[in-house]
């Protein structure tokens, strides 16, 4: 991956590779690459949000956001790019996964031009953020260079569609359920690792890890076109459209 050209700026909160917002500074790794035009990572938004958040407070995972630019194609404003750049805005102002999931909240569907640049301000204005900073920052776009990068390193890390989740390194489904299992059983090999010797007797449970179990639900199907296995795949599900020009969405 040496070959990637380093984007001009990476947004606050960055991994120090820059391809990821890290959240929390919990020792289990938890990598979601995610795509904010790509409906199933809507629903693996919507459903997976509680048990990570819950996971997060704990002081369990770290988790790092990859916004993916995979369909791009699928729009006729470079939408997907353009929202990764506004939610690196945002993480300027602390407020990532705030905005992510307002993103995600009011996903436009495949094909059109997305959310256009004022729409993608009013949803900071809706969360309070600095109308003056957070507007002048999507005028100026300092981020737009940032969500090729990000797909440049996690296509050569293999990523393939989103959402993928990985788990200390290994993927697991995009399932709060699974997700949380996984979680758990890191930390108890961290565990047995930092004492020498394997854990005796039952495993040890933490209570917000049934918690988040027992609040794993669906949120409804995706708004998208007929992609198979829970997954977007490069360019979207349905028809790729051309896009135009590479314009800001207005």
């Amino acid at each position: 991956m040496t070959d990637l050209i380093t984007p001009s700026h990476v947004p606050a909160g960055a991994t120090p590779e820059g391809d990821a917002i890290i959240t929390g500074d919990g020792p289990v790794r938890v990598d979601a690459f995610i795509d904010f035009l790509c409906p199933f990572c809507r629903r693996f938004e919507l459903s997976a949000e509680p048990a990570l958040a819950e996971l997060i407070a704990a002081g369990l995972i770290s988790l790092a956001h990859h916004p993916m630019n995979f369909l791009d194609e699928a729009s006729t404003t470079n939408y997907s790019t353009r929202a990764a750049a506004a939610a690196g805005c945002a993480a300027d102002q602390g407020r990532f996964l705030d905005y992510a999931h307002a993103l995600f909240l009011g996903q436009p569907p495949e094909g059109g031009p997305g959310l256009t640049d004022a729409e993608l301000a009013r949803i900071g204005h809706d969360l309070g953020l600095p109308d003056a900073s957070f507007a002048s920052c999507l005028t100026e776009a300092p981020y737009l260079d940032w969500p090729p990068f990000v797909t440049a390193r996690a296509t050569a890390l293999g990523v393939q569609a989103t959402p993928t989740v990985l788990v200390a390194g290994t993927a697991v489904q995009p399932d709060p359920r699974a997700i949380t299992a996984a979680v758990e059983q890191a930390a108890q090999r961290r565990l047995a690792a930092s004492t020498s010797r394997p854990p005796s007797g039952p495993s040890p449970r933490h209570p917000h890890v049934d918690r988040s179990r027992r609040r794993a639900a669906s949120a409804g199907s995706p708004r998208g076109g007929p992609c198979r296995g829970g997954r977007c795949p490069r360019g979207g599900c349905g028809r790729r459209r051309r896009r135009p020009r590479a314009g800001s969405g207005g």
